[in-house]
């Protein structure tokens, strides 16, 4: 098979002829309102938007580059509109247990009216009690009552008094009380007279003042009875008053919100307890303080404080929203998820209520949709595990860490957990996803629509005019100016080398944009009206530079000779490797000295980077394949007498890969054959066990490295690289370089077989099996097998001098 020609200039690079456009500018163009290259995206996105089932909650992944966020948002959003706007929900006082605060639902819109009528009810009932308590009715009912008791108690005591006087006792009133005493005239006797009459006439004093006493005490044992009655009557006349009052302010809400149940029951009860505590109203009202019953508000709470249970919490607010929610949560936390119970100081100590429970974006988005990311979801304690009891379990529970951990014990709210339907949709990156399939086992039945967006699209006539319409799309969004269609054509072209394929773009959009950006800048740098070719070409040099110091100090240090790199001459056994080097969102191709040393030994290719173990698994695997091409090329019918070493010079990191294994083989096979390899070439590409070269990664970074370097030495018009075969179709090299291939400075050689690119790289045919099985010797591999012939004769007489023979291979690595 004969060496391959150079690749023409024309597959270097497959340029985008701006002659097929029919527009002038992006002017000319409609915008594009489909997702470009994302129809598998588009296709699940709209899949699992549409369907209701349990568990079809979406999850997004792919380059965050090609704007799935934004993608998805869209395709959200548009959806949204058309479904109806979900319920609000609000939290009440409950007058049962008030640590758990009742949940209730309203229709869209309903939930800030009942907020608000709440409001004007307490300011009515700021003023509506206590007026009707003052008004001259109650007081008059009030005095009627008091006046009773006080009637009773006084008829009771002129009785025993009018007796106790025709008896000739005086009822005697005290600061320390009612007594009795013996009068005479009229006048009441000192107890030096009363100790003067007859013994007789004093015993019979005595009884008479102890029968009256005990008459006295028991009407004085009567009077609490009858406060204890009027007081009776006073509660039963202060509810009638309260009842009076309140009644009509909340009939008329009763009447408003009837359709609403738990809202009339709720009333219900926020009358009841007004009325229960009226007193309150009356007290406040005179600035003072009164005690009310119950484990909200504390017993020493003030009017304000205690007209709090009779707020609304609106939790959830739609008044203003039309079609279902979409919220993007930027700090998916737990409490920032499933909502919070905040707490306020007072008086050194810290306490809350029901109107200090907070939403979380889990019940801002029921009844429509949830965008998480999910590696935050993932980074914040207890999120993920939020997030999946709510989907789980229909339900979001609102409790702190310390409550969810059972790290505290303290008494705090329990607010009623509230029923929530919501398309949780999250997105990330590829390995996130898979690792969730692999290592949690509820992910696959929650998230069970994949929306794998692709970071390429096919390139053909039809998508670059799509391509077209979205850059056209894109530079309108972003209020640049117009761009001409030989700008568009490079465009389509910096999207090609993106994608790192001559036959796909890429649809990482946020990379375009920026490219578009910066190139408006350049055009009004220059007073330009439209953005040109040239601005476009400027733009995507000033990135590069901005981001290829690192490269330009490795080329400098290469020139400057620090680093041995030849690109000149011929020598045997050196070859010249090529890597790519990645640095943030910046790649470029770095040259690496290979070399190989042969001697006698048991056919054994010693991996110099992995003995020190700085070779990952993948160079190890090359290594091993070409030292088995080699044994079943070479030696099919005798061992391979072989020690051979291979190592990355000035190679300092760890190198993993098989893009060398071609290159570490034609380092061998020249060693062997004493076959000079040009130093003016470059190699990359792996290698099978047939010998035959397969695709690599990079391509284009790792010629345009080798290019640079060449550049900066002065380009001979020998120097070039060799490529796969199969990689030319991902050629999307610089213009420069594609201009040097040109003018025959610089060649690019497609190889399929290790003899292909032998022959490139010593200037001497590889050689074909003959028909008795014998190589040519002139040629490479003949040559190779003569030096492998004459190693195994050395073998055999070491071997023949016993343990000097053990001792030389043991010394050779053998």
């Amino acid at each position: 098979m004969a060496a391959p020609k150079p690749l023409r200039p024309a597959a270097l690079r497959r340029r985008c002829n701006p002659a097929r456009f029919r527009f002038r500018t992006t002017d000319d163009l409609k915008d594009l309102d489909d997702v470009i290259g994302q129809p598998r995206a588009v296709e699940a996105l709209d899949f699992g938007i549409g369907i209701r089932q349990a568990g079809f909650n979406i999850f997004a992944f792919g380059p965050a580059e090609t704007g799935l966020r934004d993608i998805v948002w869209r395709a959200l959003s548009r959806r949204a509109a058309e479904e109806p706007t979900p319920d609000d929900w609000v939290y009440v006082y409950n007058f049962d247990e008030a640590h758990r605060p009742n949940a209730i639902r309203l229709p869209a819109g309903r939930g800030s009216a009942f907020r608000a009528d709440m409001e004007r009810l307490i300011d009515d009932l700021r003023s509506a009690v206590p007026a009707a308590f003052e008004s001259e009715e109650y007081r008059a009912r009030a005095q009627v009552i008091e006046d009773e008791v006080k009637e009773q108690n006084q008829a009771a005591l002129q009785e025993i008094e009018q007796r106790a006087r025709a008896e000739n006792i005086a009822l005697v009133r005290t600061p320390m009380g009612m007594g009795f005493a013996p009068m005479k005239d009229d006048e009441v006797v000192s107890p030096e007279v009363f100790n003067k009459l007859p013994e007789a006439e004093r015993e019979k004093a005595a009884a008479q003042i102890s029968a009256l006493q005990d008459e006295l005490q028991g009407v004085m044992r009567e009077l609490p009875r009858l406060l204890q009655a009027a007081r009776e009557k006073i509660r039963v006349l202060n509810k009638e008053v309260a009842t009076y009052s309140v009644g009509h302010l909340i009939d008329s809400l009763r009447a408003k919100y009837g359709d609403v149940a738990e809202v009339v029951t709720h009333l219900n009860r926020v009358q009841d307890d007004v009325i229960e505590n009226a007193a309150l109203f009356r007290t406040g009202a005179e600035g003072g303080g009164a005690p009310m019953p119950g484990p909200f508000p504390p017993p020493q709470a003030d009017l304000e404080t205690s007209l709090r249970r009779y707020q609304v919490n609106l939790l959830v607010d739609h008044s203003g929203n039309h079609g279902a929610p979409v919220v993007h949560e930027p700090d998916p936390n737990y409490q920032n998820l499933v909502g919070r119970v905040e707490h306020q100081s007072e008086m050194g100590a810290l306490v809350t209520d029901f109107n200090l429970i907070k939403p979380g974006a889990l019940h801002l988005a029921n009844g429509g949709y949830l965008i998480l990311d999910a590696r935050k979801v993932l980074s914040r304690p207890f999120a993920w595990e939020g997030v999946k009891d709510a989907i789980r379990s229909g339900e979001i529970r609102i409790e702190s860490l310390g409550q969810m951990t059972s790290l505290i014990s303290t008494v705090s709210l329990e607010p009623e957990r509230i029923p929530v339907r919501v398309k949780v949709v999250m997105f990330g990156d590829p390995m996130l996803y898979y690792l969730l399939q692999h290592h949690d086992p509820e992910f696959a039945e929650l998230f069970k629509v994949p929306v794998d967006f692709d970071d390429r699209m096919a390139r053909d006539t039809t998508t670059n005019l799509l391509y077209a319409r979205h850059v056209a799309t894109q530079a309108r969004g972003k209020g640049l100016k117009p761009i001409d269609k030989e700008g568009v054509a490079l465009v389509i072209e910096e999207s090609a080398r993106l994608a790192g394929d001559a036959e796909r773009l890429s649809t990482l959009t946020r990379e375009v944009s920026d490219l578009l950006a910066e190139a408006d800048y350049r055009a009004g740098a220059r007073n330009a009206k439209t953005v040109a070719a040239r601005d476009i070409r400027a733009a995507t040099q000033a990135r590069q530079r901005r981001s290829d110091r690192i490269a330009v100090r490795m080329r400098e240090e290469i020139e400057r000779g620090t680093i041995l790199i030849e690109t000149d001459g011929a020598r045997p056994g050196q070859i010249n490797g090529l890597s790519v080097i990645q640095l943030g969102g910046f790649s470029f191709g770095r040259p690496s000295r290979i070399t190989a040393r042969v001697r006698v030994g048991r056919g054994q290719v010693i991996d110099i980077e992995r003995e020190v173990k700085l070779g990952g698994a993948t160079h190890s695997k090359g290594v091993l394949i070409l030292s088995n091409f080699m044994a079943a090329r070479f030696s099919e019918d005798t061992p391979m007498s072989l020690a051979a070493s291979l190592a990355f010079e000035q190679s300092y990191g760890g190198i993993d890969g098989d893009s060398a294994s071609s290159t570490e083989l034609y380092a061998i096979l020249s060693a062997l054959a004493d076959a000079p390899i040009d130093q003016g070439l470059a190699v990359t590409g792996s290698v099978n066990q047939f010998g035959e070269v397969q695709a690599i990664g990079g391509v284009n970074q790792k010629i345009e490295g080798f290019f640079d370097l060449c550049l900066a030495r002065g380009l001979t018009g020998r120097q070039g690289v060799l490529i796969p075969k199969s990689n030319v179709k991902h050629l999307m090299l610089r213009e420069d370089v594609v201009a040097a291939a040109e003018n025959g400075r610089f060649h690019v050689y497609p190889v399929e077989t290790i003899d292909q690119g032998i022959e490139i790289l010593t200037g001497m045919r590889a050689g074909r099996r003959r028909a008795r099985g014998a190589f040519p010797p002139d040629s490479v591999n003949g040559r190779v097998v003569a030096k492998l012939q004459e190693f195994a004769k050395m073998r055999k007489a070491f071997a023949s001098s016993g343990d000097g023979a053990a001792k030389q291979d043991n010394g050779n690595g053998a």
